[in-house]
């Protein structure tokens, strides 16, 4: 068996030994309470805390951006983790400092701490890796001689060139944790299976992502096809020259202010692989709630909300015949019973499909668990905008890094 380019968990004994392990439990908050309302991605790292269970660990994570209402201390994180290990979790209200050395000098095998919201500290945000700026920062001076591994954990943010995620690649051994390592794998398998067709459905509001990931994903045969749903297919029929309606036009123009260079980006992609996308035939109307099929014309207040009856049907036949399957979005407005039927009936027909599947993005998730559909949904993975990037062959600077640190340490 070929040699990891990174390393795992697998090539060294934690035991007794100092661990700075970072996650990335970023999750919905409740505005008012500040209580975690959704704990997935916590339950994603619970096997990788419980293989450490004899190790002093220090969790390191992040939650929202500066200026956003979900903001906020860890400390709430802290608690809800302890309550699904069954174990205790001590905060620590900073990332560095005495309190933070002391707290961690102090550990016995066994004892987890978690540190402050690494996004509280500039230098997480700020400042970027041009082989000596991270390593001369605060965070990584002050965190680097108090362990002796460092396990990268934090899959949904393996696209961020951030101080606590490649800082300490000119350490010590950085080392892919468990979740790492699972998602790794599993979407490797997917882009390298032979199976065919293989196929991808893409919907939600991410219209950047979206279009991103189809040049690469047909261009290079990752995928035979395409499905469109959302404000996704949206920006594809209006590239196409169908009038989508004044509504749906300023949502897409709001969404991204370069929205006519995405539109000539699908106006080329179009152009190549018309025979190889797929867009909705038909669409159900908000606030009308009637249908109306694709070229008709759409009232200057009327939102594409759900995709109608004619294009379910000739998705999910599609659907029934791939061997591979990458769900990312929702069809429509899926949050409003009356417009979730299209999500329904696609989640339900990829659920149905024996084929290998993989399923990423967060509304995608929330809507899988809302159906009741996640135990049949194959692989579900934790990454957003880290999955689209690595499927469509951006640069990866956790990996990279994580790469890096194998040769510095390991040798080739």
């Amino acid at each position: 068996m070929d040699r990891s380019p990174f390393y795992t968990m697998d090539d060294f004994d934690f035991n007794g030994k100092r661990v700075y392990l970072r996650i990335d439990i970023n999750s919905p908050i409740n505005p008012i309470t500040g209580e975690v309302v959704d704990d997935t991605r916590f339950i994603h790292y619970l096997r990788t805390i419980n293989e450490l269970k004899n190790s002093k660990v220090v969790i390191i994570a992040h939650q929202g951006r500066p200026g956003d209402s979900d903001f906020v201390s860890l400390r709430q994180h802290a608690g809800h983790l302890g309550r699904l290990l069954g174990r205790d979790v001590l905060f620590v209200d900073s990332l560095i400092g005495s309190a933070v050395e002391t707290a961690i000098r102090n550990m016995k095998n066994g004892d987890i701490i978690m540190l402050e919201n690494s996004r509280f500290y500039s230098e997480e945000i700020l400042i970027k890796d041009d082989g000596t700026a991270q390593k001369n920062t605060f965070i990584v001076r002050n965190l680097s001689k108090l362990f002796d591994y460092f396990i990268i954990d934090a899959f949904p943010a393996i696209h961020r060139d951030q101080t606590t995620l490649t800082g300490f690649k000119d350490i010590k051994p950085n080392i892919a944790g468990r979740l790492m390592e699972t998602e790794i794998k599993s979407i490797d398998r997917f882009m390298n299976s032979k199976s065919h067709p293989k196929l991808a459905i893409m919907g939600g509001a991410k219209i950047r992502d979206a279009i991103k990931v189809t040049g690469p994903f047909l261009e290079k045969g990752i995928v035979d096809n395409i499905i469109f749903g959302g404000v996704a297919a949206n920006i594809f029929l209006w590239a196409s020259g169908i009038d989508i309606g004044k509504r749906n036009m300023e949502f897409i123009e709001k969404q991204d202010k370069n929205y006519k260079k995405l539109l000539e980006e699908c106006k080329s992609l179009l152009s190549r692989f018309s025979d190889r996308i797929y867009l909705p035939e038909d669409f159900m109307l908000n606030p009308l709630q009637t249908e109306i099929k694709t070229g008709e014309k759409v009232q200057d207040d009327q939102l594409l909300a759900d995709i109608g009856f004619e294009s379910i049907k000739t998705f999910s036949s599609i659907i029934e015949k791939a061997k591979n399957i990458f769900l990312n979005g929702p069809m429509g407005m899926y949050e409003i019973n009356e417009y979730s039927l299209g999500t329904r009936e696609i989640f339900n027909a990829v659920s149905q499909s024996p084929a290998s599947k993989i399923v990423g993005g967060g509304h995608t998730i929330n809507a899988i668990n809302e159906f009741g559909l996640s135990d049949s949904m194959g692989y579900i993975s934790t990454g957003g905008g880290a999955l689209i990037n690595y499927l469509s062959g951006e640069p990866i600077p956790v990996i990279d890094s994580l790469v890096y640190n194998r040769k510095k340490f390991g040798g080739n």
